[in-house]
């Protein structure tokens, strides 16, 4: 019931009520309630109620009550609307849109949401261990959501170490490039649920210590976009989830010979193609910061409540646009690219395309940024290889294969330009890989024209 209205059960030999038609309407400060037969009916804001056995003198109390019955005659109250009668039944206000997911009263946060798909889905074995996975990845999202936000008050801006900290990429890291990894890399070793983390700013995977291992392994970019950090532009964290495999679990046993081929052993389990992906996602950290998340059964969008500090599902089944009108590209790049790429973004400006429409062009230079953008509104976007950067600049692991397990998830389409980004066997940790990704018809084009090459 909405707010102000009670109802109370007080014991079993309670007289049952009929309600005829009960509309409640907010009443600023009404307590007003009576007692029947041991249950106490609140009639703050009722506007017909039909209580089987109920006297005259009592309606004619009631009826004194804040925004409460209008009437003392039992006769009237009754006929006053003819709507099927049943026992004990209060219509709740209607909710103000039919797709509303957020209520004040009970949210579905995103705690709630894994337990219920895990209920949901018994033989999904691997959903019952997400739970504590995405409880340690929620946490450190919570985290770094507010080292990014008091990051120029805290002093956490610019490079680490004054410029002369780099990781295994060559990349200059930034403070908070660091200090998310940790986070992250902590939260996760205590779920307990972790055999193998691997992260763009570790030059090889970690093996988590065996009395906090688990059987899963995870991938992530801590922060992604964290040059734009220092303008406050928005950035993220982006994860995939593996399970290892069966046969050959990671088990570290320091009485058994050489720790480094075990270890080795256990970092091979790293190596698998995107489409073995149990779960995937990214943390958005900007105006709100966004958590979207697939388990293999749609795509989901959670939204941090600083209110009650949890992420609540906002965006519930998100589904990409078949066809977008923005395309997203580095431009700067346009004269490396190949012929054909060339051809079908000149289509994009000038509308000669499949859809005839002349597209936008929106880029942030911040994959998470882009891709929820594109996500959201349809559309394509592309870091693709060109002359100077044959592979492209993204990593294949923690962020091609993540975010193209999202946008199939959610009906679109991610690929190399040649072939489905999910396919490709992994060579090595750090690889890189070309990535164009959007909406199915979008890509498609693109697609087609490469093969009719």
């Amino acid at each position: 019931l909405s707010h102000g209205h009670k109802y109370t059960k007080a014991h079993k030999s309670t007289r049952s009520l009929r309600v005829v038609f009960c509309r409640p309407v907010q009443v600023s400060g009404c307590d007003s309630s009576f007692w029947f037969s041991g249950v106490e009916v609140s009639t703050c804001g009722l506007l017909c109620i039909c209580v089987r056995g109920i006297t005259r003198e009592m309606l004619g109390f009631v009826s004194g009550g804040a925004g409460a019955l209008r009437t003392s005659s039992r006769k009237a109250v009754c006929s006053r609307t003819r709507t099927s009668v049943g026992v004990v039944r209060m219509v709740q206000a209607p909710a103000k849109s039919s797709t509303a997911v957020h209520s004040d009263v009970s949210p579905m946060t995103l705690t709630r949401y894994m337990i219920e798909e895990s209920n949901q889905n018994l033989d999904k074995e691997h959903l019952v261990d997400l739970q504590s996975i995405m409880s340690g990845i929620q946490v450190a999202c919570k985290k770094i959501s507010s080292l990014v936000s008091r990051a120029g008050i805290t002093n956490l801006t610019g490079l680490e170490e004054g410029g002369g900290s780099v990781n295994v990429q060559g990349e200059e890291q930034k403070k908070l490039d660091v200090l998310s990894n940790e986070v992250l890399k902590n939260s996760l070793r205590f779920s307990g649920k972790m055999g193998v983390i691997a992260s763009e700013e570790e030059d090889e995977p970690v093996v988590v210590d065996e009395v906090s291992s688990g059987n899963y392994v995870c991938v992530f970019d801590p922060l992604d976009g964290s040059s734009n950090i220092d303008a406050a532009v928005a950035t993220g964290t982006i994860f995939g989830i593996f399970a290892e495999d069966n046969e050959q679990p990671c088990l570290i046993d320091d009485d058994e010979g050489d720790l480094d081929a075990q270890k080795a052993a256990c970092l091979v389990q790293t190596m698998q193609p995107g489409k073995n992906l149990v779960a995937a996602g990214y943390c958005m950290y900007s105006s709100s910061c966004m958590l979207v998340l697939t388990t293999g059964h749609g795509v989901n969008g959670f939204t941090l409540d600083p209110q009650i500090g949890e992420f609540v599902l906002t965006h519930p089944n998100m589904q990409i646009p078949s066809r977008g009108k923005i395309y997203s590209f580095n431009e700067a790049n346009y004269p490396d690219w190949d012929p054909t790429l060339q051809k079908y973004v000149d289509s994009l400006k000038d509308g000669s395309n499949k859809s005839g429409a002349k597209y936008s062009s929106r880029y942030i230079g911040s994959l998470v940024a882009d891709v929820h953008r594109t996500l959201l509104y349809g559309g394509i976007f592309g870091y693709p290889g060109d002359a100077k950067n044959v592979n492209g600049k993204l990593r294949l692991l923690y962020e091609c294969a993540p975010m193209s397990m999202l946008l199939e998830e959610a009906g679109g389409m991610a690929t190399t330009g040649r072939e489905r980004v999910l396919d490709v066997m992994p060579t090595a940790v750090h690889q890189r890989l070309p990535l164009i990704l959007g909406s199915k018809e979008d890509v498609q084009e693109l697609v087609d024209l490469y093969q009719a090459e």
